[in-house]
């Protein structure tokens, strides 16, 4: 047995197993620090709580069968812990505690840590700054007040003062327009780390967040966690939920890290992704249960505005020893991608009960910039997911989804307003419980799918009687499916290698203006 460290704070510690398991071993093993049994668990990627700052420490990790492996590592330092109740919070779940925290955040020197003991601390907005820790403690929430007019409104864009450039906060489905702050929010901040074990509760289910969701009532709607233009952020051990709309949005940040969250919404609660990274490089997602909504990831980059005047690809994101229960998408690349994504890997994930799994959506009009490239999922197991792979280039989103120049299925010209997908890959998937279809994928004729490479997958759909016929894209004139193996229309490449579909109602792809296919070991059963 072999792990590694991944991160260290100044109280915690987050490794993961050398394995190539997906998301848990199979039996529990045990962790001890210094010696001692610090914790018993069978997740891949596990946080050790209770430690203390600038001290070293020796983390053993032991099998059951006796096989063990130890590291050594160092806390970080911490200037001063600052107890929010000494500044007057009293986490009584009814008395506004938003002032008394963020005195203690304002007045938190460079390396400090805010510290929520035990309690339900009713707040608005709390704004985070650079060179800090916020310290959710064990049985702490911070709870979100339930009348966004107590809510301040981020201004989505100010021109600056020399009236040559643009100064932007809010955001709101990708464009640069006014929203709510978030109830834990940060702006141009570095060096910034939450940590848990406690909760961020966003409390929309005893608001009107989630009411009306499309009219805009004073500003759009605000996120559980906000990080704005933020660098080396890393975020541990923390429950999200109940947010009034996407749970935690990374936006224009860099070098970022989500550790063993869990982010939850009722299943019925509307536009609450996950975590949704836009326009941010270098991302880790490890060791995270998501179980939303809406999407559980969906990876982003703006829409066409933002491309063309605050360029920025998302890129270098890695999610691995995760697992995903629920939501119309495991892991989705757009909508609002029109800045383009690239070198995405999702490994070792579980992928339980979701509507897709990989799931790619675009459309005209995201423009020339929105390129997905080099996104690569591998060593997967999915459980009751519906369509295990969708790739839409025709999605009918914003308000002029339904027009013709989103929907027409004909050629139209290439031009700025045009998007392209280069290479989607799958590798070592296993799916069981499938429904819909197995792979779906319309590209566009003027711009066809560069390339679908799927290797080493295993597909068995539920039986006749218990499938349900669905539409696998959400496009227009788009028939549902049932029971589908695989649908390419306009795809340069296909290659299919050891595929093993069993139970499907057909025995066959059907291929549309596919340029090129490889099929090789394409094996149909049942």
């Amino acid at each position: 047995m072999d792990f590694q460290i991944v991160e260290v704070f100044k109280r915690s510690v987050t490794a993961e197993l050398v394995s190539d398991r997906v998301f848990a071993q199979d039996a529990e093993f045990d962790v001890y620090i210094n010696g001692e049994k610090s914790l018993r668990t069978d997740r891949n990627v596990f946080s050790v709580m209770g430690l203390l700052p600038d001290t070293r420490y020796t983390m053993k990790v032991e099998a059951s069968d006796g096989s063990f492996a130890e590291k050594e590592f160092v806390t970080e330092h911490e200037s001063v812990l600052l107890d929010v109740k000494e500044f007057g919070a009293k986490g009584d779940g009814k008395t506004p505690d938003t002032a008394a925290i963020q005195a203690a955040i304002s007045c938190c020197p460079k390396d400090g840590t805010v510290y929520l003991p035990e309690g339900d601390y009713y707040c608005t907005p709390l704004f985070l700054k650079s060179n800090m820790t916020l310290w959710i403690g064990e049985d702490a929430s911070i709870l979100g007040d339930t009348d966004r007019n107590h809510y301040p409104v981020l201004p989505g864009m100010t021109r600056t003062t020399d009236e040559k450039s643009e100064y932007n906060l809010g955001t709101w489905e990708g464009n640069p327009l006014d929203s709510f702050a978030s109830l834990v929010t940060a702006v141009d901040a570095e060096n910034l780390d939450i940590v848990g074990p406690g909760t961020i509760d966003g409390n929309a289910q005893n608001s009107d967040w989630w009411k009306d969701v499309k009219i805009k009532r004073i500003a759009w709607r605000p996120n559980d966690l906000f990080l704005a233009r933020c660098k080396k952020v890393r975020v541990q051990n923390v429950k999200v939920q109940n947010s009034p709309c996407w749970t935690v949005h990374p936006y224009y940040s860099d070098d970022l890290a989500f550790l063993n969250l869990y982010i939850h919404n009722p299943s019925d609660s509307p536009n609450t992704d996950g975590l949704d990274p836009e326009s941010c490089n270098g991302v880790r997602i490890l060791g995270t249960v998501i179980s939303v909504g809406d999407d559980c990831i969906a990876i982003k980059s703006g829409k066409y505005y933002m491309s063309m005047k605050h360029h920025k690809v998302t890129e270098n994101v890695v999610i691995r020893n995760c697992r995903f229960e629920r939501g119309h998408g495991s892991v989705t690349v757009g909508s609002e991608i029109a800045g383009g994504v690239k070198n995405v890997r999702v490994s070792q994930c579980i992928f339980d009960g979701t509507d897709r799994g990989l799931r790619i959506k675009t459309r005209r009009g995201r423009g020339e910039r929105s390129v997905l490239d080099d996104i690569l999922f591998e060593n997967i197991d999915m459980s009751g997911v519906h369509m295990p792979f969708t790739v839409n280039m025709f999605y009918f989103c914003d308000p002029d989804g339904h027009t013709d120049f989103v929907q027409n299925q004909e050629p139209a010209p290439v031009n700025e307003m045009t998007p392209a997908i280069g290479t989607i890959s799958g590798r070592g998937i296993n799916c069981t419980g499938a429904s819909a279809c197995m792979l779906c994928a319309m590209g566009l004729p003027e711009s066809p799918i560069g390339r679908l490479d799927f290797e080493d997958i295993k597909v068995a759909f539920l039986p006749e009687g218990e499938r349900v016929p669905e539409r696998p894209v959400m496009m227009d004139n788009f028939d549902e499916m049932s029971g589908r193996s695989i649908y390419a229309k306009n795809v340069k490449e296909l290659v299919l290698k050891n595929v093993e579909i069993a139970g499907s109602a057909d025995k066959e792809p059907e291929l549309i203006g596919v340029e090129k296919k490889v099929m090789e070991g394409v094996k149909y059963a049942g």
